[in-house]
């Protein structure tokens, strides 16, 4: 499995590399999709051109990135280029890794479950073999390396691809089962983007699985683990926020980038759902508003923690979904990070109801973005309304896909424990009803 992963890390290397040096690199570093105000390549040479000056980065209003990315560019600013693929190979790397042990789980888990007749006997198809799961951590890395949205990124030094190399590198120390490393990686995604603090729900929900600790609230092991993995956590924040003060010695860059991503000042169109409706919004419902936009985040973890209690892995899927939808200034390159988990649940495909759809309506407004951005700004045949309604249609597209995925996962999980084959108490055919 070495060798196909060296050969698509070559191919991914060598795309960005030919893009780098073509005309099509400044055009890409303007995308309003693929750049927003928070990760987008010209502020970061912006903030380090204010560090060089012994001006703070923060004092206007242009920066909005953490003090460790401006302090690593400031060292690295002439290998930046190379900083970016290196970035991207290393989540693929770190996401092929995570799935091929995730894999082995669920394998041994498949297998007791059966040696303990909790499966329907007329189950055997819905069963994962080995041979259907060899190839998988492959087709993650190749579907993270090789997604347009992903090069794109890369192409245009959004910040964005740091942040996912974080996510992954957490993924893998929780899947690897270190609480140590998954916390203190938790604790960086959180630091870069405030966002990812959803993901410490399925991430202690995995690690107490591992360490076959009950998930029951009077469970004195449930709330020692929870405490102990908490405190990492928090500990490890602590410290990432105390070096930040430490290397700019101010507090600035706390309400410049947590209170930027919270307050959402900025409404330069992006593929989010913030932007339009609060430049439409009178001043004064601003705030209320924003708060029940920023809520949609965080209100869906605990419904999801009850009910996928049992599945950590797929919650996390779920979960950074809903990240890269519901954050405040979003870039395709959230949207490729969960899109790479596809291939992982490929056993879902025959309960999934509008793939084929959903997938041309996200491919065609990834195509039309350009073409409604140029009719407004640059044609004037059109306006904001245009470009408004391709990110809602975008959005939707993505809400209904994991919406999908989430229906035909419960599905599987039904049909494994009381069979395929569904029959009422007078022995006709029932249909399953999933509310």
């Amino acid at each position: 499995m070495a060798a196909p992963l060296v050969l698509v890390v070559l191919a991914a290397v060598t795309v960005r590399a030919a893009l780098y040096r073509s005309s099509l690199a400044a055009f890409i570093a303007e995308r309003v999709e693929v750049a927003s105000p928070l990760n987008a390549w010209k502020r970061v040479v912006e903030g380090l051109a204010l560090l060089d000056l012994g001006v703070s980065p923060y004092s206007g209003a242009i920066f909005h990135e953490t003090p460790l990315i401006i302090y690593l560019f400031h060292f690295l600013i002439e290998y930046a280029e190379l900083v970016f693929m290196i970035t991207d190979v290393l989540t693929a790397v770190a996401l092929y890794l995570a799935i091929q042990d995730f894999n082995k789980v669920v394998f041994k888990k498949q297998k007791l479950l059966i040696e303990l007749d909790k499966y329907a006997p007329d189950v055997a198809e819905l069963i994962q073999t080995p041979m259907e799961m060899h190839y998988i951590p492959l087709k993650v890395a190749l579907f993270y390396l090789l997604n347009p949205y992903t090069v794109m990124s890369c192409v245009a030094k959004s910040t964005c691809a740091i942040n996912n190399s974080v996510i992954a590198f957490f993924i893998l120390a929780t899947i690897k089962g270190s609480a140590f490393l998954s916390a203190v990686f938790l604790a960086l995604a959180t630091y870069q983007s405030l966002y990812p603090l959803t993901l410490f729900a399925p991430a202690l929900l995995y690690l107490l699985q591992r360490q076959f600790i009950p998930i029951k609230l009077k469970s004195k092991s449930f709330w020692l683990y929870t405490m102990q993995y908490a405190s990492l956590y928090l500990c490890s924040l602590v410290v990432i926020i105390c070096l930040s003060f430490f290397l700019l010695n101010s507090w600035d860059f706390i309400p410049s980038v947590y209170g930027f991503i919270l307050s959402v000042p900025d409404l330069t169109p992006n593929i989010g759902l913030f932007w339009y409706f609060f430049a439409e919004m009178f001043e004064h419902f601003s705030l209320f508003f924003v708060c029940v936009f920023q809520i949609n985040v965080f209100f869906y973890t605990i419904p999801l923690a009850i009910k996928l209690k049992e599945h950590p892995v797929f919650f996390m899927f779920v979960q950074l979904a809903i990240i890269s939808i519901f954050k405040s200034y979003p870039t395709v390159g959230d949207v490729a990070l969960y899109i790479a988990f596809l291939p992982v649940w490929s056993h879902l495909y025959r309960f999934l109801r509008n793939i084929f759809i959903l997938s041309c309506v996200l491919i065609f407004c990834s195509f039309l973005f350009p073409v409604l951005w140029h009719l407004w700004i640059y044609a004037g045949s059109a306006n904001s309304n245009f470009y408004y309604a391709i990110t809602l249609t975008f959005n939707i597209g993505q809400i209904l896909l994991i919406s999908d995925y989430f229906y035909a996962f419960l599905r599987r999980e039904y049909y494994l424990t009381h069979g395929l084959h569904l029959t009422r108490q007078d022995g006709t055919e029932a249909m399953l009803v999933l509310k």
